[in-house]
């Protein structure tokens, strides 16, 4: 990479659900107080993904004071029968974001379509028509929405708080084609970690540097090739109409 290729941009919405797995037992969701990582990543994969690179969030900003609601929810049950759970969501949440990407570098087959420059500019342009597919807080049904911004500006509900500890939170999922340790190639693996916030601020530590991890299952990695992926061809005649190329 030859240039940091970061974009930031905030991200809001009446309710979020950053579930805890552990908290499902029994049909019932409770939020985390703040997103995991696993979860902004969606986002902004959300806004512009391709399987040639890996998007890394660097730090999140919590804009609004942490709230809590709860509903009563009655979920689909196959098997008959008529259930009543409650889920805990968090309300009113906004929050500012730093990405950046990098090259995925167990794709050698789509090396050929590292041009930082096309995918720096197709994220930027898909962040400001507010992404390429719909933005969800978590779960399908707390929606979201993204538009740029500048990471810092504005006044945080903990800009003043020193220091402000979480305990042990899930960081995310490592599939098989991001998989760098080699006892998880081919597997699928959870990560977990302590996160603390400083001044309303997350620092995200890397996937890799996660200490506490779990192997869950096995699992293929998918392969791309010319039936599934079109590559650098996808957005040359939108990107050299509209002047980026």
């Amino acid at each position: 990479m030859n240039k940091e290729n970061s974009i930031e941009f905030k991200v809001y919405g009446r309710k979020a659900l950053f579930s805890d797995p552990i908290n499902r037992i029994g049909g019932e969701k409770f939020s985390y107080q703040i997103p995991t990582y696993e979860a902004l990543k969606g986002i902004v994969e959300s806004i512009y993904w391709k399987p040639t690179f890996v998007w890394v969030i660097d730090k999140v900003r919590v804009m609004n004071q942490i709230q809590t609601e709860s509903s009563g929810i009655r979920p689909i049950e196959y098997a008959g029968g008529n259930t009543l759970s409650y889920y805990t969501y968090l309300r009113d949440v906004e929050y500012q974001i730093k990405a950046h990407f990098e090259w995925n570098e167990n794709r050698k087959e789509l090396a050929k379509d590292r041009n930082e420059n096309k995918h720096f500019f197709m994220a930027k342009r898909m962040l400001e028509r507010g992404g390429r597919r719909d933005i969800f807080l978590g779960t399908r049904e707390c929606q979201g929405y993204v538009e740029p911004c500048s990471f810092g500006k504005g006044v945080g509900a903990y800009d003043q708080l020193e220091e402000l500890s979480f305990g042990l939170m899930v960081h995310g999922l490592t599939y098989p084609d991001l998989a760098i340790r080699e006892e998880e190639k081919g597997r699928i693996t959870s990560r977990f970690w302590c996160p603390i916030m400083k001044k309303g601020v997350v620092e995200f530590i890397r996937p890799e540097e996660c200490s506490i991890r779990r192997i869950l299952s096995d699992m293929k990695e998918k392969e791309f090739n010319s039936n599934n992926f079109s590559g650098l061809e996808e957005f040359e005649e939108l990107l050299n109409k509209e002047g980026v190329l």
